[in-house]
Parts: structure tokens; sequence; C-alpha cells
């Protein structure tokens, strides 16, 4: 099967909710066994000019969504940035999902020459559908995935290589 647009994003994004929240289920156990408070882990951060393991599920989410609705024409929903817990963190992964679950193939058709224009702060720039999903948008995202996972290990929650690489 050839790699398109559709394949390149959706699965991709889905695969990467679906490992956040296996870590996030070793999270809440080593939390129950060793007393460590959630509201901590949902607030802890690496550095202080870093985002708290929230804000990793918040961009994570918001770079999955903003994707879809650069490379389409689809109404993306928009979710404010309140979460404060476990389960919270959870129902925001599983309204992403959910969302990224109603997306076709189709609907990525031809986005590979679509125009993006990114203009954020400190990062203003055009490029085509393709580049700005291998260049921009999937380093985004595995940033995201992989800063929460760094801040779970740096709490002491027991994962490992493999639970990020989940191939299940």
């Amino acid at each position: 099967m050839a790699l398109t647009m559709y394949r390149l994003s959706v699965p991709t994004f889905v695969h990467g909710f679906a490992v956040l929240g296996k870590l996030l289920d070793k999270a809440e156990v080593h939390a129950s066994e060793t007393g460590l408070s959630l509201d901590d882990l949902v607030n802890a951060r690496l550095t202080a000019d870093m985002l708290p393991l929230s804000g990793q599920v918040q961009r994570a989410s918001d770079t999955s969504k903003g994707t879809i609705a650069r490379l389409t024409d689809l109404q993306v929903p928009s979710f404010p940035d309140e979460e404060k817990t476990f389960a919270e963190l959870r129902e925001r992964i599983g309204k992403t999902v959910t969302f990224l679950e109603t997306v076709r193939p189709a609907d990525l058709e031809g986005s590979e020459t679509r125009e993006v224009t990114l203009n954020f702060t400190k990062l203003k720039m055009t490029l085509s559908g393709e580049d700005y999903l291998l260049k921009f948008v999937l380093p985004n995202f595995y940033f995201h995935l992989t800063t929460a996972y760094d801040i779970l290990r740096h709490k002491g929650v027991p994962v490992g290589k493999a639970d990020f690489i989940s191939l299940s």
C-alpha cells in the first residue's frame, strides 16, 4: 500500500494517543503503589520554562487537530486547555481520537501540495502540505509525546523505550 498523507497522519496520531494512554495507565498504577499524587503528575514538568504533563497532552491534541484543519476543509473541534486531572487528560485524548476517526483518506487526498502558512509568534513560513506534515507536524507531535514520557519517567514512573515504541 502506498504512503499517503492520510496514512502518515491519522493512524500515526491515533497510535500516539494509544501509547500516551498506556503511559498514563502506568503512571496511575505507580501513583497508587507509591502514594505519589496524580495532581503532582499532571502538573509535573521537566524544567520551569516547559509545559507540564497536561500541556504536553494538550499540545499533542492540538497538533493533530490543527494538522487536519490546515490540510483539509473539515471543521475541527476546539477544546479549551483546562485539563487538571488524569480523567480530564484521558477525556481530551478520547475526544481527539474520536474526531480523528471521522477523518477519511479522501479528505486528505491532494493535501501534499496544499499550501500551509504557519504564523506563530516566533515562526512564520509557508510550506507544501507534504513538507508541513513531514518536517513540522510529525516532529512536533512526537516532541510532545516524548516530553510527556520524559516527565513521567522523571517522576519515577517505570516506563521504558518499549512502552513508547509500543506496536500494539
